[in-house]
């Protein structure tokens, strides 16, 4: 990843290939941000204009590259879009500063175009150490590649042949080296950012070479490296357990399915969270087979538990005061002569039966089977994640997911958290009467119930696996897992790491004891 480093040296004197600062769109035009006033000097106060002529605006995402003045060592100013101008000099205005948010999409713009730079400066506007943590995100998020599988790209953050490495070095400007608060915050930032980016890695990387015992390796490798204890149950002992979800989905592929459970304890923790995540490696929709067009991005459907293993270990990097327990649902959804079919009836491992409609809406049936393997333990709360419905992406689109919970409060909070980080999310009901459309003849309930508003049914279905009394909530993040779509802001093209930033700040304010 880039490197990141605190400097409180001017702007002028640094040696770097860019000059990176914030320019707002103000009511009369483009204003310069804090943060580049001394760039604004060498221009002699003229910055903003010269913008604006060169038709910047300020709006959010907006890029302007203009050589730097006489005397920079660096030969080039970057100016990135900060949006709106925070409005501090009105009666009713508060205090604050740039949004978290808007300073994380501005560094992540910047050090995406900047990609192939040696180093560059950041003078963005830092006003507090939340700030200073924001940029490092952003850089650390918009400087992220995936270049494994290129040619020469096989070594860790090497360029792909004909193509451009990430920055290599970021400056933080207005970031004091010696102050514990900054340094705390970029060292969030880091481990934070570094997991997230885990979860991107494993999101992009093909399904011929992450199958679900892979995955498994995988999560027992970090789990040593970090001090966590880890249990991977394969398909045998699934069988001996009674997993009949994660086996009836995993059936019909030659990779066998797999149940990881990944945990980190804290002796002074009060709390226990355990996050459960859908991890699908690929999902050619079963017997149910997904028509053409709608197959060659179903390596993303094990997103969910990508981003649960990726905020486990997060936890453990920054030592949180709380129990985390991370659940992954591994299995591959094939058709072949042992697969699952429409019509089938299989028994979970909490002793319900499930008719299988449609083979299709397999996500629901390996987190039925994990979420009443976490329910056991009894924690506080459980948060599952998935990537489970396109009808969630119908209601939301494709940058926010939906949350649903057995408990308003606790749906408000994982919503707050989630707008925190800067992570879009949207609260929804889990309406009763769509429970009645999941009856089933001959089992205890069916996989599918009535087709509109089939985010919530799946929602509902997920419930009846959650044990009596414990709080919980589902993340449906079949929008923003995966972008299609050109990059913007510090989101690449590919897997996201959606849902991970908002795992981590509920587990964060859990272990503060403002989480309830």
């Amino acid at each position: 990843m880039t490197a990141l480093t605190l400097s409180t040296a001017a702007a002028p004197g640094l040696r770097a290939d860019a000059i990176v600062i914030g320019v707002a769109k103000g009511i009369k035009g483009p204003v310069v941000a804090p943060g580049a006033e001394a760039v604004d000097k060498a221009y002699d106060g003229k910055l903003a204009g010269v913008l604006e002529t060169l038709g910047a605006s300020g709006a959010e995402g907006e890029l302007t590259k203009l050589p730097a003045p006489a005397g920079f060592k660096a030969p080039l100013v970057v100016a990135v879009g900060l949006g709106a101008e925070p409005d501090t000099k009105s009666e009713n205005a508060g205090d604050e500063g740039y949004d978290a948010e808007a300073l994380r999409k501005a560094a992540g713009v910047a050090a995406r175009a900047l990609a192939g730079s040696k180093k560059a400066a950041f003078a963005l506007p830092v006003d507090s150490p939340g700030a200073l943590g924001a940029i490092a995100e952003g850089v650390l998020l918009g400087a992220y590649s995936f270049d494994v599988y290129k040619e020469n790209g096989q070594a860790k953050g090497a360029a792909a042949k004909n193509g451009k490495g990430p920055l290599a070095e970021a400056a933080l400007l207005g970031g004091k080296p010696r102050d514990t608060a900054h340094k705390g915050a970029v060292a969030r930032a880091v481990a934070v950012t570094e997991e997230l980016n885990r979860a991107r890695d494993l999101i992009n990387t093909p399904p011929n070479d992450l199958t679900p015992a892979v995955f498994a390796g995988l999560a027992q490798t970090a789990a040593k490296e970090h001090g966590l204890k880890v249990q991977v149950l394969d398909d045998k002992a699934l069988a001996k357990g009674g997993y009949g979800g994660i086996l009836g989905v995993g059936g019909g592929s030659a990779a066998t399915p797999r149940l990881v459970k990944l945990s980190y304890t804290h002796p002074k923790a009060a709390k226990h969270l355990a996050f459960v995540g859908k991890g699908i490696t690929y999902d050619s929709g079963g017997i149910s087979l997904k028509p053409a067009g709608h197959n060659e991005t179903m390596k993303c459907d094990m997103s969910g538990a990508a981003a649960v293993f990726a905020a486990v270990v997060a936890a453990a990097r920054l030592g949180l005061e709380v129990n985390v327990t991370g659940w992954l649902a591994l299995a591959e959804n094939m058709p072949s002569g042992s697969a699952v079919r429409p019509g089938d009836v299989l028994r979970m491992y909490s002793g319900k039966t499930v008719e299988v409609l449609n083979t299709d809406a397999e996500g629901r049936l390996v987190l039925a089977d994990a979420l009443w393997a976490a329910s056991q333990e009894n924690p506080d709360a459980i948060v599952d994640v998935a990537t489970l419905t396109g009808a969630m992406m119908l209601a939301l689109g494709s940058r926010t997911f939906g949350v649903m919970a057995n408990d308003d409060a606790f749906r408000s909070a994982v919503f707050e958290a989630a707008e925190e980080v800067g992570e879009p999310a949207w609260p929804m009901p889990l309406p009763e009467h769509l429970r009645k459309g999941m009856e089933s003849q001959v089992a205890d309930i069916a996989n599918m119930g009535e087709r509109m508003g089939g985010g919530l049914v799946a929602g509902l279905f997920l419930r009846e696996f959650v044990g009596e009394g414990i709080t919980w909530a589902h993340l449906d993040i079949a929008g923003p897992a995966f972008n299609e779509g050109g990059p913007f802001g510090y989101t690449p093209k590919g897997g996201t790491g959606s849902a991970v930033r908002t795992l981590v700040r509920l587990a964060e304010l859990t272990a503060a004891g403002d989480l309830g």
